[in-house]
């Protein structure tokens, strides 16, 4: 059988809390991380190897809590997201104080990636559905063969993916008859009042949106080829940025976005049915820890995971 990845991005941990990891706090019962249950799922699945993308300043405390164990499982690798590696010709512009975006990420593990490789973000809690469909589409239909790449992509039920606490910014995704992703839209401040959902454009103009729409949550399948996209697109991404402009990130659905509009890739959404929850504020974990329990008593998961 063709041998895939799960590349979890973890370079981003703990900078929405001021610098403490909450992420890799347990949740579950016996010490579990939200980790422990995405990699689970996906070596149930039938992934063959976990890729760990972090920063170098948390390699010892990332090993320690979840890498060292998840090796004696799983084979591992490392990659290092940092601020500082970009193409010959570019340096840190002054002021810059975070990596590029999840497409840098990705493009910091080309190394190490040999296969076509699942990517889902460190934080989240995505549910069994989407690791089986996805890494079946992978095994069974993913090839290099023609002249367009073959991706694909969970697509979230936009209810599935509210936090009680805020609101949240979320790819709100356009499919074509066949199932093929047409356009992805990020969203921001996306939350339910009563009945009601609310949203706003980047410009913070209100935007349309239902509970029943697909959404992206970063969890694409993509073919190694890809990879020669993002270091291709890299510098060009660069190059444009605007004098004095700090924020500006590299973003898998950005680039997505672009292959589908140049033609160069067709991305199968496929929908998973599973609720996602995830720590975006401080305040989800009770919410987390809650759900994770629920899970348990359902016979989802073991109260002790590995």
């Amino acid at each position: 059988m063709k041998k895939t990845a799960l590349v979890i991005m973890a370079a981003g941990i703990g900078s929405r809390f001021g610098g403490g990891i909450k992420q890799l706090e347990p949740v579950g019962p016996s010490g579990e991380i939200i980790m422990d249950y995405s990699i689970h799922d996906a070596l149930e699945a039938g992934f063959d190897k976990i890729v760990f993308i972090i920063r170098k300043d948390l390699e010892k405390d990332f090993k320690e809590i979840i890498g060292n164990r998840i090796e004696k499982i799983a084979p591992v690798e490392y990659a290092f997201q940092e601020i500082d590696d970009l193409p010959d010709g570019f340096t840190v512009p002054e002021g810059r104080t975070k990596p590029w975006g999840t497409g840098q990420a990705i493009l910091a593990a080309k190394d190490v990636i040999h296969e076509p490789f699942l990517v889902i973000n460190a934080d989240d809690y995505y549910g069994k559905e989407g690791f089986k469909r996805l890494h079946e589409y992978m095994v069974d239909e993913m090839n290099e063969d023609g002249d367009k790449m073959k991706m694909c992509m969970a697509g979230f039920i936009l209810a599935n993916t509210l936090s009680e606490n805020g609101g949240v910014t979320r790819g709100i995704c356009e499919v074509d008859r066949n199932g093929y992703l047409k356009k992805v839209t990020e969203t921001y401040d996306i939350y339910r009042d009563s009945d009601r959902m609310h949203a706003a454009t980047k410009e913070g103009e209100p935007a349309f949106v239902s509970a029943n729409q697909h959404v992206s949550m970063n969890m694409f399948g993509f073919p190694v080829s890809f990879l020669d996209e993002l270091e291709q697109g890299f510098p060009k991404f660069l190059a444009n940025i605007k004098e004095g402009d700090l924020k500006a990130e590299y973003l898998l659905p950005t680039i997505v976005d672009q292959c589908i509009r140049q033609e160069k890739a067709k991305v199968r959404l496929l929908e998973t049915p599973d609720k996602w929850f995830g720590v975006t504020y401080k305040e989800d974990k009770p919410t987390v820890v809650a759900e994770i329990r629920k899970l348990i008593d359902e016979g989802v998961y073991p109260a002790k995971l590995f």
